[in-house]
């Protein structure tokens, strides 16, 4: 499976009335495992950056006069990404500034490139309801190393990203995968059925207060969803 981690930076936060794209970076996993193959680019928006957007990103009108325009690198952009699934963390947002740029060329939109576009932020809000679900809050939940994000910045927030989307979907903990796991001793020992017959397993009852926390906790998962929690429409 090829997937690609993709951010942007951009000028503003709104492709409708003219906001640009100033950066893009892109890294490359195979099978869950990176293969080095990434893209970066910085790019002429044509246009002024707004102070709140330069502030976010550090990247000045200056700096990105000299930078090739979307139209220059979009051919080797589509080509790298075409056929891939695309992971962003708020994907609407990316997505519109990609449509936007695509739509200045005349070009289709950008769910003709992707096979599929995964939303890690839809992702994080299933697992974690009610909580924080930016990068940074996922970062220090999924206990992902963001200590050098001092400014935002595409390549390094797809790279963090690609480690936080390992652990949502798998809980591993590195994108390294040590060649040990492909042992076929591993795999043997993995594939046997453990006897549980020799273990006596102690059963731990909760006290009152535990159970009490516990329906707090059901209580507000059920209160962050609307009212969907599905065992309480059950026990109703």
């Amino acid at each position: 499976m090829r997937q690609i981690f993709l951010d942007t930076e951009t000028t503003g936060l709104n492709p409708e009335s003219g906001d640009r794209i100033v950066e893009i970076g892109c890294i490359e996993m195979v099978n869950r495992r990176l293969t080095g193959e990434n893209r970066h680019l910085y790019l002429n928006p044509e246009r002024k950056g707004s102070e709140e957007a330069i502030k976010v990103h550090g990247l000045t009108d200056a700096f990105l006069a000299d930078k090739p325009r979307f139209a220059e690198v979009a051919e080797d952009l589509i080509g790298f990404l075409e056929g891939a699934e695309i992971i962003i963390h708020n994907a609407a947002f990316d997505v519109g500034f990609l449509n936007a740029e695509l739509k200045r060329m005349d070009r289709q939109p950008f769910h003709t490139v992707a096979a599929k576009v995964t939303d890690t932020l839809l992702m994080a809000r299933e697992m974690f309801p009610g909580k924080a679900n930016s990068l940074d809050a996922l970062c220090r939940r999924l206990e992902v190393d963001n200590a050098h994000r001092t400014v935002h910045g595409a390549l390094l927030d797809a790279g963090l990203l690609a480690e936080v989307y390992i652990r949502l979907t798998r809980g591993q903990d590195s994108l390294v995968i040590g060649h040990d796991d492909d042992s076929g001793a591993g795999r043997h020992q993995a594939d046997q059925a453990l006897d549980l017959s020799q273990f006596s397993l102690p059963v731990l009852a909760a006290s009152d207060d535990e159970i009490a926390a516990h329906q707090t906790v059901l209580a507000e998962l059920d209160k962050a969803s609307g009212g969907k929690t599905i065992w309480r429409a059950l026990n109703a």
